[in-house]
């Protein structure tokens, strides 16, 4: 028996995924957020992003995604500062028309046992991994509600949902962007404005590289997929949560990991 929506199936194989759409990504001059950023330009999206330090690495990152033929541009702002967030959607507006995809991304660790934490420690961690998701999406939903549409994808970790000794700062801020994800999903829902968190696993970027090589594949032998998971591998949930091909996800938590969390 044939189904009528059989005819209408978009032919997702010949068209990038992300075609004139406008990104928005936080933290994108290394690691995960630079990965997810090369990906979304190769799939057609044009890329406005954010870093903190390099200027240098902001500016060639620009220059390797506009080589795709989007158009792509780096701003130097801190997530954690809600009126800086504001600024930097408004400036991102001026400059691509509006925004269709956030990706809440930058972050931090200060990894330490609970009984040797500072409230430094603590606060800093709080304001880098979780108050900048509210600033960003705040800001974000104007645009977003505007134009009646939008995705808006939060970095959460598997550590968020099954916590890590040594790491109950860190824990605490991405189980609390797991919480604000499913809450923005239920306001802006009716909007046409989906949110959804993905959990990485463990990820091996140039941070990893750095470990000791023993330690590193004690890990991957936890892991049921026996190995560590690459920025590809985040990369292309996100362009999945980015895409319309995820139009009817919203709410959800999507656990990158390799099985760690089975």
């Amino acid at each position: 028996m044939a189904y009528t929506y059989d005819l209408k199936r978009t032919n997702y194989k010949h068209m990038k995924l992300l075609e004139g759409k406008v990104a928005l990504i936080t933290g994108a001059s290394r690691g995960i957020g630079r990965g997810i950023a090369l990906r979304f330009a190769e799939q057609g999206a044009n890329v406005a992003f954010t870093y903190l330090s390099s200027v240098e690495k902001g500016e060639a990152l620009a220059k390797e995604l506009e080589a795709y033929g989007v158009k792509a541009k780096g701003y130097r702002s801190d997530a954690a500062d809600f009126k800086a967030a504001d600024e930097l959607v408004s400036s991102v507006v001026a400059d691509f028309g509006t925004v269709d995809i956030l990706v809440n991304n930058a972050g931090i660790t200060r990894d330490t046992l609970l009984m040797r934490m500072s409230e430094q420690q603590w606060d800093e961690v709080m304001n880098a991994n979780l108050k900048s998701v509210f600033n960003l999406t705040k800001a974000v939903q104007k645009p977003m509600l505007k134009q009646r549409k939008g995705s808006i994808i939060n970095m959460s970790s598997v550590v968020g949902v099954k916590g890590n000794a040594g790491q109950s700062n860190y824990a605490a801020s991405k189980a609390g962007i797991i919480g604000f994800t499913k809450s923005v999903a239920l306001e802006l829902g009716s909007r046409n404005i989906r949110s959804n968190a993905i959990a990485p696993g463990f990820i091996e970027t140039e941070m990893t590289d750095v470990l000791d090589p023993k330690v590193v594949q004690g890990w991957r032998d936890t892991i049921p997929l026996k190995r560590g998971g690459s920025v590809d591998d985040i990369a292309n949930a996100t362009i999945f949560l980015a895409s319309d091909m995820s139009a009817y996800i919203t709410g959800q938590t999507l656990n990158v990991c390799g099985g760690m969390l089975t």
